[in-house]
């Protein structure tokens, strides 16, 4: 297998043939998980592309840093930027057969992957790197559909719990205690996005980047009961106090300026601008 030649109709067999061999239990997994609805699967890809994917990843000079109370991390969309393996893994997520199995595991309705990689593509996460509690932004950039789904794809070879970098999600808000995913290479974890639920990614205290790739799925109805809007929302941890009155704070001032200007007042720059397409 040429690793470097696959396209994303290749890649997106692979990852439907894992997700139709793991789907009476990835549908348990997500049943059971309730209120923050969420699976994952591991060795999603075949060794091999997995490590070609980690290997195409940019350095970090090359990619958009974002820093404040909220996170720390490096973020890209613009992905004909980058090695190509790292666009075709992105659609990959996106292929309809992908899409379909997504939607017999969380039976949720009219399912839309995202072609502009809204606050989607790749991430990297170094030392001291974190993401603190939040709820993710309610809709799509035009504010036509809610997201409902966030698909993350992990590719940092021989991660362990202790380095950090884990995916945490908070049932019961983020005073609470976490329930922690690791970002285990290989391993892919899908989990619902609506008003309640809260995630964070925990700091990593390793000197091994954390790469992920990163999806977002859409719908016409939000996943749950009513109709909700809000901008990405973030809290401080347990830990943090002061710093849980500051966000709290801010959290509210952005709701704010969201509903006078509902797409924002400043352009959302982690969008994948194709050429000849925007």
């Amino acid at each position: 297998m040429d690793a470097m030649k696959l396209q994303r109709t290749d890649i997106g067999q692979f990852i439907a043939a894992r997700l139709r061999d793991n789907l009476d239990a990835a549908c348990q997994q997500w049943q059971d998980s309730a209120p923050v609805n969420h699976f994952f699967i591991d060795d999603i890809l075949p060794e091999e592309l997995a490590t070609t994917i980690r290997r195409g990843f940019p350095d970090a000079s090359t990619m958009m840093l974002r820093k404040s109370l909220r996170e720390l991390k490096y973020v890209s969309a613009q992905m004909n930027e980058h090695a190509p393996i790292l666009e075709e893994v992105i659609f990959a997520f996106q292929e309809p057969e992908v899409v379909d199995l997504v939607t017999q595991i969380t039976r949720l309705n009219s399912l839309y992957p995202d072609e502009h990689l809204y606050a989607g593509g790749i991430s990297m996460m170094g030392r001291g790197h974190f993401l603190n509690p939040h709820l993710d932004n309610s809709h799509d950039k035009d504010r036509q559909r809610y997201r409902v789904l966030n698909l993350l794809y992990y590719v940092s070879p021989n991660w362990r719990a202790e380095n950090g970098g884990n995916l945490e999600v908070w049932p019961q808000g983020p005073k609470a205690e976490p329930v922690t995913i690791v970002a285990k290479f290989n391993r892919l974890a899908v989990m619902v996005t609506n008003q309640h639920s809260w995630h964070s990614v925990s700091p990593n205290v390793s000197d091994e980047p954390r790469c992920c790739v990163s999806n977002y799925y859409f719908s016409d109805h939000p996943a749950g009961d009513a109709d909700y809007f809000h901008p990405t929302s973030f809290r401080g941890r347990p830990e943090q106090p002061v710093r849980d009155v500051m966000l709290r704070a801010d959290a509210t001032a952005r709701g704010l300026v969201r509903k006078v200007f509902p797409k924002g007042v400043v352009e959302n720059k982690h969008v994948y601008h194709k050429e000849g397409k925007e």
